[in-house]
Formats: C-alpha cells, sequence, structure tokens
C-alpha cells in the first residue's frame, strides 16, 4: 500500500505540470489566433486613416460614401452629393468598409458594360 501511494503523489506532481503546459499552449494559441490579428488590423487601419488624401473616394464607418474635398488635421471635408459637403473625424473613415464598397462596385461596372456590349451584339432578327 505504501508503494501505491507514493505511486499517486508522483502522478499529482506531473499532472501539475501537464496542466500548466496546457494553459500555456492555450494562452500561445489565444494570442496567436486572437491578438495579434487584431493588433495587425488596428495598425493597417491607423496608417490608412493616416495616408488619406484630398480627392480619395472613402466610405465613412456609418456607411456615407464621400470624396474627400478638404483636410484639417483630424477633421475631413467629404463632398457626399451635387454641392453637400459633410464634416467627419478622420477615424470615422473605414478602410475595410471602403475596400470592399468600391470593389463590389467595380465588378458591378463591369457587369454592367458586359451586359451592354452583349446587347449591342444582340442579332436576334425582329429586334
Amino acid at each position: 500500500m505504501v508503494s501505491f501511494d507514493v505511486l499517486l503523489l508522483q502522478a499529482g506532481g506531473s499532472a501539475g505540470t501537464i496542466n500548466f503546459l496546457f494553459l500555456g499552449a492555450m494562452l500561445l494559441i489565444f494570442w496567436l489566433f486572437l491578438i495579434r490579428p487584431q493588433a495587425k488590423r488596428q495598425r493597417e487601419q491607423k496608417s490608412f486613416q493616416d495616408g488619406l488624401t484630398r480627392g480619395e473616394e472613402v466610405v465613412t464607418s456609418s456607411g456615407i460614401l464621400g470624396k474627400i474635398t478638404r483636410i484639417d488635421d483630424e477633421i475631413l471635408t467629404l463632398e457626399i452629393g451635387n454641392k453637400a459637403h459633410i464634416r467627419v473625424m478622420r477615424n470615422a473613415i473605414s478602410k475595410e468598409m471602403t475596400e470592399s464598397v468600391y470593389a463590389n462596385m467595380g465588378k458591378t461596372k463591369k457587369a454592367n458594360d458586359n451586359d451592354k456590349k452583349s446587347e449591342d451584339t444582340d442579332t436576334t432578327p425582329g429586334g
């Protein structure tokens, strides 16, 4: 019985080490898949906002599309329509939304151009 008790004590010590290693591995995975990518996205957003120039077409985080007409430090003036201007903070411009909206608009424009070409070359009789 004495040797069995000694084995249980030894197993308990190694189980604590394994639990500690498991906890360390969980923290490493958490850092690799959650914290690091989020920090990278924040750096990219910050560099995008710092690199904004006059004449760029952007989208605000609330979904307003406009063209930058004036930049005053942290305040941008966007032209959102025919002589309609709004002032927004620089950090209200969204990199992800700007890229996705204008990428989709480019695809839509190409699709519309292709539709126009196919209508022009339509040779159905009586049409």
